[in-house]
């Protein structure tokens, strides 16, 4: 039931809202977007975090995703596959290494090192995994605490990028109404596990207005642009909204200093009506991105896009 409520709903509601007031139904767009597509039933079957793996080929793309389930015994990862014309092919992994961490909110692959991601909790502990050759799951290689964190932030987004041929981490706490969120850059020396000294940014979303998480999650395009959801959640039964930003940049300077500017008015990149985007990611080598769902006892799903957050900016 819950399933045929939810794909009646996602196809009622599958479309970018565009985010000027004024403009009229003549001048929106004719082209119809690409569908949500469901990639599970339930509370446990959310998307908080999303990356693509590398290896795409005759239109399938492969995406490993990260779930926020806490209870032994529950997904902490699982492999997406699109396909034209077909349904998601959905593949819990195992976890191995370490204990399954709780609370996985947000997950980006590492630059430069096929196979190799970075996820990270609400609590702020960043787990570095390698994904199995044959996908069967994900070990982890070593574990870290981003700087500052406290039993008062709650991260939901987490994004790598290298610049200046330094790997640059980019992490942020939600925020809540009154509270916007905080985005973090620094320097990651992976290796080592440690950072440099970070820099920080308010973010504010415009839209949703209410029971808001300003930065559910943050993604870097090639250029060092950074794009932030934003999403509502009244509670695990919705209803939930959703929106797009290009918020800044992060740069790192000739002598390494990393820089965060944050817009102090956002540029809207869409509105997406009764989902909560969590996560999001580019495709390697194109203007294709990806946005994921945690639509709680509706479970999660995925759509496609193209241009931002994935085009130059």
């Amino acid at each position: 039931m819950i399933r045929s409520r939810y794909l009646a709903a996602a196809a009622a509601l599958a479309c970018t809202v565009p985010l000027l007031a004024t403009q009229s139904a003549a001048a929106r767009p004719t082209s119809r977007p690409a569908p949500w597509q469901q990639v599970g039933d339930g509370i446990t079957s959310g998307v908080s975090g999303i990356a693509a793996v590398p290896g795409a080929r005759a239109g399938r793309t492969d995406f490993l995703v990260a779930r926020d389930n806490k209870k032994p015994g529950e997904n902490r990862l699982a492999a997406i596959r699109l396909r034209p014309g077909a349904p998601p092919l959905v593949r819990p992994l195992g976890w191995k290494g370490s204990e399954p961490p709780a609370d996985l909110e947000a997950l980006d692959a590492v630059p430069g090192r096929p196979g190799e991601y970075v996820a990270l909790t609400s609590a702020g502990t960043g787990y570095h995994l390698r994904l199995a050759p044959d996908a069967s799951g994900a070990r982890t290689l070593g574990t870290f605490t981003v700087p500052g964190a406290s039993e008062d932030d709650n991260y939901e987004g987490f994004a790598l990028t290298t610049r200046a041929h330094r790997l640059v981490a980019v992490w942020a706490d939600r925020g809540a109404d009154s509270r916007p969120g905080t985005l973090h850059a620094a320097e990651l020396d992976l290796a080592r596990r440690t950072f440099g000294t970070p820099v920080t940014a308010a973010f504010h979303a415009p839209y949703p207005a209410e029971h808001v998480r300003h930065i559910s999650d943050v993604k870097i395009s090639g250029s060092g642009a950074l794009t932030v959801s934003s999403a509502s959640d009244t509670g695990d039964d919705g209803p939930f909204d959703s929106a797009l930003y290009d918020a800044g940049e992060v740069t790192v300077d000739r002598r390494g200093t990393v820089r965060l500017s944050v817009r102090r008015g956002p540029v809207p990149l869409g509105r997406y009506p009764g989902h909560k985007i969590e996560a999001l990611t580019c495709l390697p080598h194109a203007r294709q991105g990806v946005l994921g769902t945690d639509d709680e006892n509706a479970g999660g799903a995925v759509r496609t896009m193209t241009g931002a957050p994935c085009g130059p900016r």
